[in-house]
């Protein structure tokens, strides 16, 4: 089992003829998932070769409602620059996509807010999930792999991951390798984001092929407070965490556009405090939260 993403899910990419587009998109497919093709506006019935991969002519359309109805898609991975995203989303929003994974960074937060906002009103209202952006994306091991995550550094396995880092996703996935992961999932570090901790939670908790969850936070936000009332209310299964940003100085935005605290409000010690009050195992560094996580797979 898996979350969101599996070895049936059909993929497009948007903005695969770009230069990243075509880089990832040879990665996705080496990494096995079902690629059928690309949009990229005006170069619709073209084709782009990844034949060293495995697939000779993936074919261009030039919206996500054509691509949808000629290759039976449901992904969409978001590879466009930050100027054409809000559009890029709003489209494949009003295909009515069922999961979109938005990779570009710099997007402006008004222009996520938008294209969120849409996604949940309307005809099309909860018909497409947004993951993203600023996101590294989602893998099934072995499965399915959405996005820019390294395919080669985690195997199939009990372990449910939910990141906003993108680097500590693969720091974890790699740390815990031979244990296996059922999905690993990097929602992104922006102020305003689709798909959040309490939503992979969920499904976690409902996937009977997952055990544990490893949940990946840092400063800045309420998000990773929310996530322990959450957790609190409607999680069983064992959850260990690490929440980024423990010498951050106060103040200062770190890396993400998220990470922002203000006085005691989004520190690290605050949301290690509120996790471990419900029960989560909270690791001072990426490694030490890999081992806890360890010995709860190695208890079960």
């Amino acid at each position: 089992m898996s979350i969101f993403l599996n070895e049936k899910s059909r993929v497009i990419v948007s903005g695969m003829t770009g230069s990243e587009g075509s880089k990832h998109t040879r990665r996705m497919l080496g990494a096995g998932t079902q690629i059928v093709g690309g949009v990229t506006p005006g170069k619709g019935g073209q084709s782009v070769d990844f034949s060293d991969v495995g697939a000779s002519a993936i074919p261009v359309f030039d919206s996500v409602a054509q691509a949808m109805a000629e290759t039976g898609a449901d992904v969409t991975v978001v590879f466009v620059p930050p100027k054409f995203a809000k559009a890029a989303v709003l489209e494949a929003i009003d295909a009515g996509i069922g999961l979109c994974v938005v990779i570009t960074e710099g997007i402006p937060v008004h222009d996520t807010i938008a294209f969120w906002t849409h996604a949940q009103q309307g005809l099309r209202a909860g018909q497409t999930r947004i993951i993203g952006p600023n996101c590294p994306g989602l893998i099934t091991p072995g499965a399915s792999n959405a996005g820019i995550i390294p395919p080669d550094i985690a195997s199939s396995g009990p372990i449910g991951l939910v990141s906003k880092s993108g680097t500590l996703t693969y720091q974890m996935m790699y740390e815990l390798g031979d244990l296996g992961f059922s999905s690993c999932v990097g929602i992104g570090g922006d102020p305003v984001i689709g798909t959040t901790h309490i939503d992979c939670l969920a499904a976690f908790e409902a996937d009977p092929d997952t055990a544990a969850m490893v949940m990946i936070g840092e400063i800045g936000g309420d998000a990773e407070e929310r996530a322990a009332a959450y957790i609190a209310e409607h999680v069983a299964k064992p959850v260990v965490a690490y929440v980024a940003g423990f010498t951050a100085p106060e103040g200062k935005t770190m890396g993400h556009a998220g990470a922002i605290i203000s006085g005691s409000a989004g520190t690290a010690q605050a949301k290690k405090e509120a996790l471990e009050a419900v029960g989560v195992k909270v690791g001072k560094t990426p490694s030490e939260t890999a081992r806890l996580m360890r010995e709860i797979v190695e208890s079960l």
